[in-house]
């Protein structure tokens, strides 16, 4: 089984559109199983920075391959990375008290207390 990876084995990207399969040479596909050797998938957000830049770089250089049927890729397939969008936080300003009211609403009279 790992002979026809080795050989003919894609790498699987899933992305938000769906899965899609990049072309590797043999070099590549030796890394990409050592890489997946104790998990099928991974997400990107926890490979190296090396890991991740390449493959970015895989999938701007190689492309995607179309692949019919999916059973019959299940064997060939070395890994899937799950990439995933990074969620924008919406960081919010820091709120200050108010110190002083310009309201139109006059404010009720305190009276002090005397003892």
């Amino acid at each position: 089984m790992w002979i026809e990876k080795l050989v003919e084995g894609v790498l699987q990207v899933d992305t938000a559109i769906g899965p899609r399969f990049v072309r590797l040479n043999l070099t590549q596909r030796a890394y990409l199983m050592w890489m997946f050797r104790h998990f099928p998938s991974l997400p990107q957000q926890v490979l190296r920075p090396r890991e991740q830049r390449m493959i970015d770089r895989l999938c701007e250089e190689n492309g995607f391959a179309s692949m019919p049927g999916m059973g019959a890729t299940d064997a060939l397939v070395i890994g899937t990375i799950e990439k995933r969008q990074a969620v924008v936080e919406e960081v919010m300003p820091v709120r200050r008290p108010v110190v002083a009211s310009n309201s139109p609403v006059p404010e009720p009279e305190r009276e002090a207390a005397s003892a």
